[in-house]
């Protein structure tokens, strides 16, 4: 996107990168950009829907040698003859960064207001700009609403529901059928502390399994056509081309949607890889044959939500697990259901967590028998135990500019520990666990206001800073990296204090880290 605005407006790379550290939005750089463009054309063609529309799917069509050229010509194409506003919005489009403040509860309930604001007898308050609702009516709305989202929930897609309100009436959302090929959101669990605090939630006989140290992976099979998607619900289908096959080759049935966790094979001990591993193959887009021989997966499947176009959302997790043993085989390092216990014993369960903890994955989930699957939703259904965080001390010597809303703060942060000789050695980024607001706890702006004075060199929008500020890190994991000069990062690194009271020289050791890496998980058996 960078290389399209230089190319569209004439702009240098660090003007433009320069204006990025201020705005900390690319559409509104190209809105300020477009505005004062040297570069003008005698014969600038009029943007058209059409064009726009073409351009953006070519995007998304494009593979192969010369792509980033080709991309690029696409969006200077637009950029060239847009207006400063139409630049804006074309850039937030591609970038898939609209801004517009819209969440899904916000389009659920805009639908709810669209269709039934006058049997609700919902009013405008137009000095407070509030929609308000009769007390006596609530429950009414709240029937709307839970089939709003159930609509979609089956079709990920708002457009559809509105459609079917509009054609065919509110009623009609209750008839949506799954269809294989077409993902939906993921059933999503709390998390626990204690293996006691899973059976209050859950119930006394639970099905406990392992909680892999994988990504999710939604698997497709309509009629032989294999589709793969993450939690995201982002196309991985090219990227696991053997997973494909497998699929293919080995569970039976001819119209499905399966729920699963891939894990990483070392190919030489045979050993499970940790997520870390298994990233690269994700993001891959070329090379992919030469990955799946370097990092082989092996696909482990804990639900099922259609088979042969009966939707099993409702049906019964006992039921449904029945089902995975029967169409899933258990082929050593390739396929599995996923390894699961029944019991009401809290002792064995307790045994069961330390089993798969010791065999390097991330905790257990305990699920209940009689749960369904619910799209989307965090319901006492299932709960996933994991170990409590630990926490690092380690100083700022990078960070960001941050984007939109953010822009103005420092929001993402390289951090560093220490050798034996007090060298810095980065153990990369964290960026959560600060606050916008100063009644919720440490804010970007407080961290940014004591970064500023300690910029030593700009880089686009990263800043290096004079190593000063240490800060309290939560982490789940410690995972090898050849991308840091520790030799290590931190999965799911967070915020938890600002430690003023520490200086550069506590911060944590390496030597500290590599203990902590080799005990967790097993990791040292």
């Amino acid at each position: 996107m960078l290389l399209a605005l230089e190319t569209s407006t004439g702009n240098s790379k660090e003007h433009i990168n320069k204006l990025f550290s201020e705005l900390g939005d690319l559409g509104e750089v190209a809105f300020e950009l477009v505005k004062k463009k040297k570069q003008v054309t005698l014969q600038n063609v009029r943007l058209t829907v059409d064009l726009v529309y073409n351009n953006v799917r070519d995007l998304a069509d494009l593979e192969g040698e010369g792509t980033v050229n080709k991309k690029i010509g696409l969006i200077s194409e637009l950029l060239t003859s847009a207006t400063p506003l139409e630049a804006k919005f074309i850039v937030r489009l591609i970038l898939e960064q609209m801004r517009t403040g819209a969440a899904d509860s916000t389009l659920r309930d805009a639908i709810v207001w669209c269709f039934f604001s006058d049997k609700l007898r919902l009013s405008y308050e137009q000095s407070t700009n509030e929609f308000k609702l009769p007390d006596n009516n609530r429950k009414e709305y709240d029937l709307f609403v839970d089939k709003v989202q159930h609509g979609y929930d089956l079709t990920n897609d708002f457009a559809e529901v509105f459609k079917i309100i509009k054609e065919q009436g509110i009623n009609a959302l209750e008839k949506i059928t799954l269809k294989a090929g077409k993902p939906i959101n993921v059933m999503l669990y709390q998390k626990v502390k204690s293996v006691e605090e899973a059976f209050e939630v859950v119930g006394k006989n639970l099905a406990l399994e392992y909680k892999y140290d994988g990504f999710r992976l939604q698997i497709h099979n309509n009629n032989g056509n294999i589709l793969l998607y993450t939690r995201r619900l982002e196309n991985v289908t090219k990227q696991f081309p053997d997973v494909v096959d497998l699929i293919k080759k080995t569970v039976k049935g001819e119209n499905f949607i399966l729920d699963a966790e891939i894990i990483g094979i070392d190919p030489v001990s045979h050993k499970w890889l940790s997520f870390q591993n298994i990233s690269q193959r994700i993001k891959r887009k070329y090379d992919i044959e030469k990955l799946v021989k370097e990092v082989p997966v092996m696909v482990n499947v804990f639900d099922i939500i259609s088979l042969n176009n009966e939707s099993l959302i409702s049906a019964p997790f006992v039921r449904r697990r029945n089902m995975i043993e029967k169409i899933v085989p258990n082929i050593p390092e390739k396929i599995q259901p996923a390894k699961q216990v029944v019991t009401d014993d809290i002792e064995a369960a307790k045994k069961f967590y330390e089993e798969s903890l010791s065999l390097g994955n991330e905790g257990i989930m305990a699920k209940n028998l009689s749960g369904e699957y619910k799209p989307g939703s965090r319901v006492g259904y299932g709960v996933k135990i994991k170990p409590i965080l630990d926490t690092l001390d380690l100083v700022i010597v990078k960070a960001d500019h941050g984007e939109g809303k953010r822009a103005g703060w420092l929001t993402s942060f390289t951090v560093a520990c220490q050798d034996s000789n007090g060298n810095l050695l980065e153990i990369g980024k964290v960026g959560s666990g600060l606050k916008e607001k100063e009644e919720e706890g440490t804010t970007f702006l407080e961290v940014t206001n004591l970064l500023k004075p300690l910029i030593i060199s700009t880089e686009g929008k990263t800043v290096t800073i004079k190593p000063h500020v240490i800060i309290e890190v939560a982490f789940e994991e410690i995972q090898a990296s050849n991308d840091s000069s520790s030799g290590f990062s931190l999965r799911f690194p967070r915020i938890v204090n600002l430690r003023s009271d520490k200086k550069v020289s506590d911060i944590n050791y390496l030597d500290e880290i590599k203990i902590t890496y080799d005990a967790q998980r097993g990791r040292n058996k």
